[in-house]
């Protein structure tokens, strides 16, 4: 996934450079084209020379150093890259990438690149876990740029912890894992659902729950980064898609979600229902708003149309996913779930478990398919969650799992 990648390595200030030029010899070896930028305080840990002589290619430094006066040496690296990865990534760097920040001919050129940029985080265990930088952080996972996680361990500042460096060959691993999955899902479409419905009562009242919608809309979104074209319908959310790939289309009640979701099965191949939609709805509607009473005020309800259960029950060549929140017996009653209502694979997680379930940026779930083989997903976030769950959903349709 490497061979013949123009990669832009991005090189920080920190003690782990020394590993940056390892991990410049390695991707040479496998027949990537690396140029490599380095910070100036990353110069005064190796010198440029280092690394001209493992990449074989000059070594960027200066903004104002331009080499080739009829190319901008930034914007021309920008659109020369494949891939970026920045090696060891330091708070600054991190901070400056997540605010805009250009002052240094890195991080102008990442505000310049389209290319898919790796984050391989190395700094102090105390610095990793600062509110500052753990923001930073999600900021820049939600816009879409892919952490490497460092690793625990002897650190240089003689702390013991997280905040490693990750060795040279587990970054290209991670690397090339991301990369093979860009392609997973070419020429298939996708059905995501995701997000409340609101079941009015009055013009001032409805019914609904805590979803947020952040699950499904991260599915659509990897599902989408992953070569598909995507249709997500959309609950009463406040969230954003950019991803051209992705057709959203907005509803309101269970019934709305219900006509468009049948609207579109038939010409989808993947099936993803993350959506929280509303069991029940007031069997009356108000056209006025209704009064305060001097007594108590009883709302009979009814049973919205299963939409789940009707998708199983027309279901041809469809991969459908089912999703179950569930706060007692999970697993069992996923289980159930998935054979109840016909479908290839259901995702369950207990919401009254920290860290997962409704309106938080992370997730811990257990995807089980036809086969009832539960694989759990540990706590993490929502994008990586989706981007894993898409990993077994791509296996099971090639049918890998035995």
């Amino acid at each position: 996934m490497v061979h013949n990648k123009n990669i832009l390595l991005g090189v920080s200030g920190g003690i782990a450079v020394y590993k940056a030029c390892a991990l410049t010899s390695k991707l040479t070896q496998q027949g990537a084209n690396v140029k490599v930028m380095m910070t100036e305080s990353a110069t005064r840990f190796v010198s440029p020379l280092t690394f001209q002589a493992l990449s074989r290619n000059p070594v960027y430094t200066d903004t104002f150093d331009e080499k080739n006066p009829a190319k901008i040496a930034h914007i021309d690296i920008a659109d020369w890259a494949d891939i970026a990865i920045i090696a060891p990534a330091t708070a600054n760097i991190i901070g400056k990438m997540a605010n805009g920040v250009s002052d240094d001919m890195l991080s102008t050129t990442l505000l310049a690149t389209q290319a898919s940029v790796y984050i391989a985080p190395a700094m102090n265990v105390h610095m990793y876990a600062h509110p500052a930088v753990i923001k930073n952080m999600k900021l820049l996972d939600k816009w879409g740029y892919h952490f490497i996680e460092p690793g625990a361990g002897y650190l240089a500042c003689g702390y013991v912890g997280k905040g490693r460096l990750e060795e040279p060959e587990s970054i290209i691993d991670a690397v090339v894992e991301h990369q093979g999955r860009d392609t997973l899902f070419t020429g298939k479409k996708v059905l995501v659902s995701a997000g409340p419905t609101q079941e009015k009562v009055d013009p001032v009242r409805f019914f609904t729950n805590k979803s947020s919608g952040k699950m499904g809309f991260a599915i659509a979104e990897a599902a989408a980064n992953m070569g598909a074209e995507v249709t997500l319908v959309a609950g009463v959310v406040n969230l954003e898609t950019s991803n051209k790939n992705i057709n959203r289309i907005d509803v309101t009640t269970a019934a709305e979600m219900f006509e468009i979701m049948h609207q579109h099965f038939q010409a989808n191949d993947i099936v993803i229902k993350a959506a929280a939609v509303a069991d029940y709805r007031p069997k009356q509607i108000y056209g006025d708003k209704m009064k305060k009473q001097p007594n108590d005020w009883q709302i009979e309800m009814e049973r919205t149309k299963d939409i789940l259960q009707s998708l199983g029950d027309v279901k041809q060549d469809q991969f459908l996913v089912g999703f179950a929140a569930e706060t007692s017996n999970a697993l069992q009653n996923g289980i159930s779930k998935l054979h109840k209502k016909y479908l290839d694979a259901i995702v369950i997680n207990n919401v009254s478990v920290d860290g997962a379930g409704f309106g938080g940026d992370t997730n811990i779930v257990t995807y089980v398919n036809k086969l009832e083989q539960p694989e759990e997903i540990s706590l993490t976030s929502k994008h990586e969650v989706a981007n894993q769950l898409m990993a077994f959903i791509a296996r099971d349709i090639k049918g890998e799992v035995k």
